[in-house]
């Protein structure tokens, strides 16, 4: 981890692969994780973690099993959301899009429970950037 500022265009023009996250900071026990996102993810529950989300590029879609049914919100360039611990969720992006995510350290990226994870999708706990 450096202790310089990172230029986030810099950072995301680093790497290629999709739904795979690199760590660009830490702040307390929270990493700040950024990823290049195409197609679906993959559904899964985070049980212990709220999962915040900010939408650098393009269009994430996220949809949610909640007590009161499915529902998708719709994030364009500029927006944030967070899914609360413990909801269902899968992130999917129509076209090439740059998220940014706030997640304790050590947290996979297909959550504690989850559908089987398809060869695009990198389960991780975040990759160091560069």
């Amino acid at each position: 981890m450096t202790h310089e500022p990172v230029c986030l265009a810099d950072a995301l023009a680093s790497f290629t692969e999709r739904w795979s996250p690199r760590i660009v900071a830490a702040v307390n026990d929270y990493d700040v994780r950024i990823a290049k996102v195409e197609g679906e993810h993959v559904w899964h529950v985070h049980e212990h973690t709220d999962e915040f989300f900010l939408v650098l590029d393009g269009e994430l879609h996220i949809g949610l099993r909640e007590p009161a049914g499915e529902r998708t919100v719709v994030l364009p360039r500029g927006s944030v959301f967070t899914v609360p611990r413990g909801t269902e969720h899968k992130p999917y992006a129509p076209a090439p899009a740059a998220i940014l995510m706030f997640e304790p350290t050590g947290t996979l990226t297909v959550g504690d429970r989850h559908d089987e994870v398809p060869d695009h999708v990198d389960a991780t706990t975040g990759h160091a950037l560069g």
